[in-house]
């Protein structure tokens, strides 16, 4: 029954994982693992692989297919694995990239919200693409949300998102509405069921976390994953050192505003993660001096409180 289907996805950190490039264009797999590596070594509970932050708009199917399958392969069990590389428009075309990305083996499958109607139309057409797409995709395999902000945000409404949870298919929801209000309905949405909610956002995500939701799925988990996996086991426990920490996990946040994901790969050269910072979604070339030296202090900052904070 689909409403006994089970999943395995624990709270916590969930980082939206960077591909890294070698200077021929190809996928790193080398340097991949030693980022698989490198997350786990740093505390987080699992892997959100094939994502906007993995240049997924600009992978081939087969490509996507490998990476997840390559994740899930390295990760070897000891942290769960869910993917997406749910890019297209064309419903046809969606079936064929989620039933190859579910065959890889990963723990759950990430539908992406806006692929399923245009901006401009309402929740209704979302609703009824979504039925469609359910009856064409393996029942066996937890499926789970991604409110992807490219090409553009669709925010799920409390309304729609209590539906999907009764279905008991849904089982993790990635939320970037920035919007504590908005959380705090979607928590009441879903309470008893499967669904469990993690936030994107790092100046929210305390509040959030009183509020109940599961954890934290954002970019930021490419630079110190190991601070945010501190604040989810330390809030309620040192609430006071739990505010600090997240006050300026909130301001050096913003360094996503500057030329992500770039930055985020050259932060994994500093940890001697990747070998370099190539992109194809934005043009290395454009990550100045200057650019490198505010990583190079976040990584200083990074360490320091590091040892503050983890002993």
């Amino acid at each position: 029954m689909l409403n006994q289907l089970q999943s395995h996805i624990p709270d916590g950190v969930w980082p939206t994982m960077v591909t890294p490039f070698k200077e021929n264009g190809e996928i790193d797999f080398v340097a991949q693992e030693r980022a698989v590596e490198w997350y786990i070594r740093h505390g987080v509970d699992g892997l959100f692989a094939v994502c906007q932050s993995s240049e997924m708009f600009h992978l081939s199917l087969q490509e996507r297919v490998k990476l997840a399958s390559f994740i899930k392969e390295k990760a070897a069990g000891r942290v769960p694995v869910i993917a997406s590389g749910h890019i297209s428009d064309d419903f046809d075309d969606q079936v064929k990239e989620l039933t190859a990305m579910a065959a890889t083996g990963i723990d759950a499958l990430v539908l992406i919200t806006n692929r399923l109607a245009n901006e401009d139309e309402p929740d209704e057409v979302w609703k009824a693409n979504l039925e469609k797409l359910l009856s064409r995709l393996p029942e066996d395999i937890p499926l789970s949300f991604y409110e992807c902000p490219f090409p553009y945000k669709r925010i799920i409404s409390p309304e729609l998102l209590q539906w999907c949870a009764s279905t008991g298919r849904f089982h993790f929801l990635k939320d970037t509405s920035c919007d504590t209000d908005n959380i705090r309905q979607k928590l009441e949405a879903v309470q008893d069921s499967s669904l469990k909610i993690y936030n994107a956002n790092s100046a929210t995500l305390l509040e959030t976390l009183r509020l109940g939701i599961a954890g934290y799925s954002g970019v930021m988990a490419n630079f110190h994953p190991d601070l945010y996996v501190w604040l989810l086991k330390n809030w309620e426990n040192e609430p006071k050192r739990a505010e600090t920490l997240t006050n300026l996990l909130s301001m050096t946040s913003l360094i996503e505003r500057q030329l992500y994901p770039v930055n985020a790969k050259y932060y994994l050269m500093l940890e001697g993660v990747f070998d370099n910072y190539y992109c194809r979604v934005k043009n290395h070339r454009d990550f100045t001096a200057t650019n490198r030296l505010e990583i190079r202090q976040l990584h200083q900052l990074s360490k320091q409180l590091s040892g503050q904070f983890i002993i």
